[in-house]
């Protein structure tokens, strides 16, 4: 087979120099046509569009077109032309072609409508799937947007360790890290295990957060954030939830509820409108076969103006709400925790924009938050979205050593897992804020799909690690 430099499908769709030879190499999606000419859909994951191969029958060997089935991988060469049929411009009239893998009939891809269901179990083949394909691009491109975002904004990326020795916020089951022989542990009179011959001497976890040493990161650089997997154990089979998740926390010195807000707003939007920019055809394709309205949605978002909303006025409005008739399954009073339905209400129904939700009872949210003079509320911030709920979690941090030594006593946190997160409250403490985004509820919203499990290569969730 003759040498020619390899062009991508994505680039090569763009070209309008027929008559030239080039060279694709991908993956058949398809192979339709008669007796004399055969069409290949060959795709190579660079776009979501195919480019069509036409085959002259005749041209070409009866034992290599066995092998040009859904799924084989092919290279080839041929001449770049005009298309005939609409759809797309150009179109390859193959001189030659090479086999490089072949695809036996057990391919469980076959042209053919697929549950998400199914495609979870062979999430080793889903990414070469249209939808899927669709997915991980446009995961790429938000990594770059949020990237992009934070440089432009003078944050600096400061990674943050995945192996803890304390919970950050009480935020549910950790993962424990050890190298202990589970089958001889060594136990003191009392039956608590002893951890003086494990790796790092003492019990360590998986992070649930990177946020408190990026905390210590902001009180010398000024606005950091961080960008890694987190971890939580919790025995959750919902569609948002996963015990292996990415999570993007900022923090930024000198920032009070307003700038948090500010951020929090620009940021999401900065997002979206990176997506809207740079994936279109695969948005476009999502919204025809996941989600009718997602780019009417997404728009929606860049354009509105965020709601910020109170806490005390969203009960107010969710029990006029339910005086009104509305039926929740949880119950709404002040001082409740607001579920997914509450948040979704506010958002949908009531504002129909986005909202963020602000000072919420000190009872209900982490010890860090920093206190209002109320004495009962803290200033928390949770960004709440269509379809989604909660997609961010932000407060302005507790700045007093005295306000937050009280509030570590009261809620009985180990001081010998705090002492350095309360040494920047000694020295030289300053007004400090930032939030937690879950990557994966960010691409729920971009990308319309309905389970958090969709769009992540290999989901971990309870009874899952697969792959």
């Amino acid at each position: 087979m003759e040498t020619i430099r390899r062009t991508k499908v994505v680039d090569l769709l763009k070209r309008q120099d027929f008559g030239t030879l080039v060279n694709v190499k991908g993956w058949v999606r398809t192979r339709r046509g008669s007796k004399q000419v055969s069409f290949i859909a060959l795709n190579d994951g660079s776009t979501i569009n195919n480019v069509q191969i036409v085959v002259d029958l005749a041209n070409f060997d009866e034992e290599l077109l066995k092998q040009i089935t859904t799924g084989a991988c092919l290279s080839v060469n041929g001449e770049l032309v005009a298309s005939v049929g609409s759809g797309q411009a150009c179109e390859i009239q193959a001189r030659e072609i090479d086999v490089l893998g072949t695809c036996d009939n057990t391919y469980p891809l076959q042209k053919k409508g697929h549950s998400m269901e199914f495609l979870r179990e062979i999430a080793h083949l889903r990414p070469r799937t249209n939808t899927f394909g669709a997915v991980f691009r446009i995961r790429h491109n938000m990594a770059i947007a949020i990237h992009r975002f934070f440089h432009e904004h003078g944050f600096f990326y400061f990674h943050t360790p995945l192996i803890t020795a304390s919970d950050c916020e009480g935020a549910g089951q950790m993962f424990q890290v050890t190298t202990l022989n589970l089958y001889d542990l060594k136990k003191d009179e009392n039956g608590s295990i002893i951890y003086d011959d494990d790796f790092f001497g003492k019990q360590a976890s998986l992070t649930v957060s990177g946020q408190l040493e990026g905390e210590l990161a902001a009180t010398a650089l000024g606005a950091i954030y961080t960008f890694g997997p987190t971890f939580r154990a919790e025995n959750s089979n919902t569609p948002r939830h996963l015990a292996e998740f990415w999570m993007v926390e900022p923090e930024v010195a000198f920032a009070d509820l307003n700038d948090l807000m500010d951020l929090e707003e620009e940021f999401i939007k900065y997002c979206v409108q990176w997506a809207l920019d740079n994936c279109m055809d695969d948005l476009l394709f999502l919204n025809k076969m996941v989600d009718k309205g997602l780019i009417e949605r997404l728009q929606k978002v860049v354009e509105t103006e965020f709601v910020r909303l109170p806490y005390t006025e969203g009960i107010k409005i969710l029990e006029e709400a339910i005086a009104g008739g509305h039926k929740f399954e949880f119950p709404v009073y002040w001082g409740c925790d607001l579920a997914s339905e509450h948040e979704r209400y506010l958002v949908e129904q009531h504002f129909q924009k986005p909202v963020i939700m602000t000072d919420y009872p000190k009872e209900i949210k982490a010890f860090y938050m920093k206190q209002n003079a109320d004495g009962k509320t803290v200033q928390g911030t949770d960004v709440l979205f269509p379809q989604i709920g909660e997609i961010i979690g932000g407060s302005v941090r507790e700045e007093s050593y005295d306000k937050l030594m009280a509030r570590i006593t009261e809620l009985n946190i180990p001081m010998k897992d705090m002492w350095w997160y309360l040494d920047t409250r000694k020295y030289g403490t300053c007004p400090h804020a930032g939030f937690g985004l879950g990557f994966e509820r960010l691409l729920l919203f971009v990308t319309g799909m309905a389970n958090i499990r969709d769009v992540i290569p290999f989901p971990r969730t309870p009874r899952n690690a697969e792959f």
